[in-house]
């Protein structure tokens, strides 16, 4: 996908009825396992997840040879959708079934607009993007689809939805994260080194397991028509990460 080409809903009975053979193939396995609904979920992506995960950006960034250019078109658009992010969290929080489940996603959210929303800023200092610059650059087509794929989701009263958007925002970040953390240069700009360390390392491998479990709890439970839902809403949320990347590179039409 690229952000000329932004992927639309997708008829979802097809995975809805692959959830059950996916089940049957685990359960028969010599191994003991037991399905994980997070993991269909990221099976029915395809190689599109893989093609997020190991992204030329994500291998630029780790190498510090990402050109400031396509970092501050990333960071621009990245940050536009914050706000679309922490009312899509902040609604799961409010959907989770008992306070021991909000506590972990209340504890994200301060990092949210803490940590990670101070690195934002600093970092439009540190490669001269000006206040003007960030407010008079256009959304890009993939930027505006995926804030409003987070704000349809935190409107749609859908938990499992909600955490499906979130999952593959987190755990698919975590996934590159954690392949490139450790060949990171020792000189790299703190732009590209905090954002890697941002997304990776036993602090936020918790949240990914704890959006994941929540997910894994809700899934097996819904219905035909709500785990198809909940499945284009997770494919759909792939495509966009990749689109993303895509056009913070130039890539694409």
């Amino acid at each position: 996908m690229t952000s000329a080409a932004l992927p639309g809903p997708t008829p979802g009975d097809e995975h809805a009825d692959s959830w059950e053979a996916f089940v049957h193939a685990v359960t028969q396995s010599q191994h003991g396992e037991t399905a994980s609904f997070t993991e269909w979920l990221r099976q029915e992506a395809g190689n599109v997840w893989k093609d997020v995960v190991c992204h030329p950006f994500t291998d630029e960034l780790a190498d510090a040879t990402v050109d400031e250019a396509i970092m501050k078109r990333y960071l621009i658009q990245d940050h536009r959708f914050l706000d679309a992010f922490v009312v899509l969290l902040a609604s799961m929080v409010a959907k989770a079934p008992c306070l021991e489940d909000r506590i972990p996603g209340c504890q994200f959210l301060a990092l949210i607009t803490g940590k990670e929303n101070t690195y934002f800023e600093r970092s439009f200092t540190a490669l001269g993007v000006t206040t003007a610059e960030r407010a008079e650059t256009p959304n890009a087509p993939v930027t505006t689809a995926f804030a409003c794929l987070m704000q349809n989701t935190a409107k749609s009263d859908s938990f499992a939805e909600m955490l499906a958007v979130l999952v593959v925002a987190e755990w698919s970040y975590l996934s590159w994260g954690e392949r490139v953390v450790h060949r990171c240069p020792p000189a790299q700009p703190f732009w590209c080194k905090e954002w890697i360390d941002l997304h990776s390392g036993p602090g936020f491998q918790d949240v990914v397991a704890y959006l994941r479990r929540l997910l894994d709890i809700e899934g097996p439970q819904l219905s035909l028509k709500q785990r198809a839902a909940c499945c284009d809403v997770f494919v759909q949320a792939v495509a966009l990460e990749k689109g993303f990347f895509d056009m913070a590179m130039g890539l694409g039409a």
